[in-house]
């Protein structure tokens, strides 16, 4: 029986996965909830280039919710309680994948609301899991880095099999996830074969600390796959 699930989506490659593959075990994705924090230091939801996801939910051509919230540790998961209850749901699908805190927090407000919490990626070997996406089709960029390794150069750069055999190599060398799972990078997904329309970013530019680094992306706009412009921001 189809599920009525919500996705907790950030518009980067996990959560877009995520969602993809809980639409092909056959459960309807009826919204993509986007938790936008206040704060950059986020105790539990990603926040670099999120007001993209909005652009990446109309790509995919599924609805969006986004949902300001404070972005404080003990505060974050009741801003989302209040988003799902007010939608009709069987269930949300998130895109964790390693992280028990994460995972752990969203199973207790499942519990909490009798909702299933879908999580198709968890436990999945990360280096494997890239190399799929990127089998697939998706058009993955990074737009934030912070990891021995990880230079100004990776940003804006596009995950292929070049990019992934790079991360491998920083793996045993420095102990880089190449999905990063450890902080080590955000990423932006801006097509795929199941997208109705693609991203094309107009305008970024690149911030560096010497350390790590992000990508803020200041101007993108949706392409129908001819290339005619649909939506600017």
């Amino acid at each position: 029986m189809a599920l009525r699930l919500a996705s907790l989506f950030t518009g980067g490659k996990d959560s877009t996965y995520a969602t993809r593959l809980a639409l092909e075990r056959g459960d309807d994705v009826m919204v993509l909830v986007t938790m936008i924090p206040r704060r950059e230091d986020s105790w539990m939801f990603h926040s670099a280039n999120i007001h993209l996801a909005g652009l990446v939910a109309r790509a995919i051509g599924i609805e969006h919710l986004p949902v300001p919230t404070c972005g404080e540790r003990d505060r974050e998961l009741e801003d989302l309680r209040g988003a799902l209850l007010g939608l009709d749901l069987d269930g949300v699908v998130s895109g964790v994948i390693a992280s028990r805190y994460q995972r752990d927090r969203i199973d207790r407000l499942c519990r909490e609301l009798n909702l299933h919490h879908i999580t198709p990626l968890w436990g999945r070997d990360r280096s494997e899991l890239v190399e799929e996406m990127i089998y697939r089709g998706m058009s993955i960029m990074v737009s934030e880095v912070a990891a021995l390794g990880l230079d100004e150069s990776w940003l804006g750069r596009i995950l292929d099999t070049k990019a992934l055999e790079e991360l491998r190599g920083l793996q045993g060398r420095y102990g880089v996830d190449p999905c990063g799972e450890g902080g080590e990078m955000e990423t932006l997904v801006l097509d795929a074969p199941w997208f109705l329309s693609r991203i094309e970013v107009v305008r970024a530019r690149r911030e560096w600390n010497g350390l790590s680094g992000s990508l803020v992306i200041e101007e993108a706009r949706l392409l129908g796959k001819g290339g005619r412009e649909l939506r600017k921001i």
